[in-house]
């Protein structure tokens, strides 16, 4: 039985983490404290998992009188790292949210507090236990594509996905490091992951055309926006997510003054909408990578170039398709792999990863399980297209993360 404290207590904290913790994993899960800056979200846990978790907004404090074995992260991505810092300190080990931290100066704190404590801190990219990842995976390690030399890889999120982003903390840099290091980490660790190297250099553009200061009929939230009865844009806080986010964020409001519902075409909305980057890495493979926040319908588009063949993936309209074409013009198609479905969020990958995480793991022959290398390359394709795109000039990782991995 091992205890376990968290800090950051919104939706994925409470209902990704918490929940399943307490209802899943009793037979090796303690959770003893619950931290966040929110008092009354803190306190949420306990209503929600119906077991008495000490609330706190103090880290230090709740560190001090629970004693945690492990501190799970799950706080706005630009504060990962002092808390991940601070738990290693205290004798803890960490999980961490996707992305580890947002920063190349926060990336090296982390990486020489694991090194100089000796505790394991352990990032969560759950789309490596996508059935359908898992499969690409397979392949590749079956040698279908023999040596990946180039990749293609589009991520579209649509107008309620995408533009959620644009609502909440994550549309400011300072809080999330933009969606290239928040969300597109996810993308960047799976072709990592996929190739088994390491990016090298990175070349970035992006634009904000879409959401931000765009059009003059805007408000500061969806709930008092006058414009609320026409704008496609517009969400009631009061029933979103089965009314998780009244209850967690609308009732909790009256703290900090944090709204959920933040107009997607407010003045302080500096990330970027639409971002095109270019990578190499150490074996020699290319990509050519694209986020696009704002498109009509939701999807994945990879394709794997081999000395072999071509394998195609995508995910459009709700069907997951994946075709592999050999030197001999011939296609073969991979649709009908096993999905082996489980319930839980993000279509089970999230149970697998908790089944990881709690009850431990034999074996790893896939290394679904990533530790802050990982955490650092995927983050550190992100950090230097930010960096490209500020300084326009091509970026080696290298510039930071040189004096750590060779």
């Amino acid at each position: 039985m091992k205890k376990y404290a968290i800090v950051g207590t919104g939706s994925r904290g409470i209902l990704s983490y918490a929940v399943p913790m307490a209802e899943e994993y009793t037979d090796c899960v303690q959770i003893v404290g619950a931290c966040d800056s929110n008092i009354k979200r803190a306190r949420l846990v306990s209503e929600y998992t119906k077991v008495d978790v000490p609330a706190y907004t103090d880290f230090d404090l709740m560190l001090k009188e629970t004693k945690p074995d492990v501190v799970i992260v799950t706080t706005r991505d630009c504060a990962h790292a002092e808390y991940i810092i601070k738990a290693l300190e205290f004798g803890c080990d960490v999980i961490s949210e996707k992305p580890m931290t947002t920063t190349d100066e926060m990336c090296s704190r982390i990486i020489e507090t694991e090194r100089r404590t000796g505790h394991k801190v352990t990032v969560t990219f759950n789309c490596r236990f996508f059935p359908f990842y898992v499969r690409i995976k397979e392949l590749i390690n079956e040698g279908l594509l023999g040596d990946i030399l180039s990749v293609h890889f589009e991520w579209l999120l649509d107008t309620s996905h995408g533009a959620d982003y644009f609502r909440r903390w994550h549309r400011r840099r300072e809080n999330s490091g933009s969606l290239i290091i928040h969300k597109s980490t996810h993308h960047f660790d799976l072709v990592n992951w996929f190739l088994e190297q390491e990016p090298v250099k990175v070349n970035a553009y992006g634009t904000r055309r879409f959401y931000g200061p765009t059009r003059e009929e805007r408000s500061e939230r969806c709930l008092t926006c006058p414009y609320k009865n026409k704008c496609e844009f517009y969400v009631d806080i009061h029933t979103a997510e089965g009314g998780n986010q009244k209850r967690i964020y609308l009732d909790c409001e009256d703290v900090d003054g944090y709204y959920r519902d933040g107009c997607v075409f407010a003045d302080e909305i500096d990330i970027e909408d639409s971002v095109s980057v270019n990578v190499r890495y150490s074996g020699g493979t290319v990509m050519s990578y694209s986020l696009t926040a704002h498109s009509p319908y939701e999807c994945m588009k990879i394709v794997l170039n081999g000395t072999k063949g071509r394998l195609e993936a995508d995910t459009a309209f709700g069907k997951e398709n994946i075709k592999y074409y050999n030197r001999r013009g011939e296609e073969f198609n991979y649709n009908h792999y096993n999905r082996k479905p489980m319930p839980g969020g993000h279509g089970g990958s999230d149970t697998a990863l908790r089944n990881n995480l709690f009850r431990g793991y034999d074996s790893d022959p896939l290394h679904q399980m990533a530790d802050t290398r990982a955490g650092a390359m995927s983050i550190g394709i992100g950090i230097a297209a930010n960096k490209s795109m500020a300084e326009d000039r091509a970026v080696y990782l290298s510039e930071w993360l040189g004096k750590y991995y060779d």
